[in-house]
Parts: structure tokens; C-alpha cells; sequence
């Protein structure tokens, strides 16, 4: 049997918290996701104004970046044509987020759940889910 470590609602709420005062500190409003090891939402923020659209997009960049692993951005560059990943975007049913603003989150070498930002360009989401993500980190 496996013991599986994983983010719980408290770390959830510290992350969201961190992304919230980001997203604020450069005046951009957010929708911030967490999952926890599993990939399922553990928790979400849209803050005032935040792009209704893009709900769905947080929450999918923290589920991709939990499924592979890996910062969304990082997977954006692979999946370009002609890289090895080209089409990824289409697979898990179309689930799969290549935008900027996915984040694992790690205790150690092990990864126990991600972040997902989105509300703003590619760097704003960026920024804000590195800060989330941050937090986790240093709390």
C-alpha cells in the first residue's frame, strides 16, 4: 500500500490567498484553482470582475499541471507543431490547458498537487500562480 501526500484545504486556502494578493498587487482580478495530488479540485476563487470565461481555464491549468507534472507553460512550448507533444491540447477530452499559468506545487521531489491562474495575459498568469505556489513553499 502507498501512502499518498497530498495538499489539503488548509494549504488550499494559503495558496489561493497568495494568488489573491498578487493578482491585486498588479491590479489584475483572477480565477484561482487548486487540486490536490489526485488532480480534483480542492478549492477555487474568482475574485470581483475576474473573467467568467475563464473559470474553466484555471481550474483546467491545475489539473494539466498535476496530470504531467509540469508548469503549463513549460508544456505550451512542447506541444507546438512539430514538437513531441503537438496535439496534447486534445487529449483527457480537449481537458488539457497549454496556457501559461499552471503550476505544480511540491513537498520535496514529490509533487502533491498544482495551482491554475487565469484572468490575464500569459505573464500576469504567470506571475500570480508562481506566487500561489510560493506560498505553499515558504508556509
Amino acid at each position: 500500500m502507498q501512502t499518498i501526500q497530498t495538499l489539503d484545504l488548509n494549504d488550499a486556502r494559503t495558496i489561493i490567498d497568495a494568488g489573491i494578493a498578487e493578482a491585486e498587487r498588479i491590479g489584475n482580478p483572477m480565477n484561482i484553482a487548486v487540486v490536490d495530488a489526485g488532480g480534483c479540485l480542492l478549492a477555487f476563487a474568482r475574485m470581483d470582475d475576474a473573467w467568467r470565461g475563464s473559470v474553466d481555464i484555471a481550474i483546467g491549468k491545475a489539473w494539466t499541471a498535476r496530470a504531467f507534472d509540469v508548469e503549463t507553460k513549460a508544456l505550451a512550448k512542447l506541444s507546438q507543431p512539430g514538437a513531441d507533444f503537438y496535439g496534447i491540447h486534445a487529449s483527457n477530452d480537449g481537458k488539457v490547458m497549454i496556457f501559461a499559468g499552471g503550476v505544480p506545487i511540491k513537498e520535496g521531489e514529490t509533487v502533491i498537487g498544482a495551482v491554475g491562474v487565469s484572468g490575464g495575459n500569459g505573464k500576469q498568469d504567470q506571475g500570480v500562480a508562481e506566487a500561489a505556489a510560493q506560498a505553499f513553499a515558504s508556509g
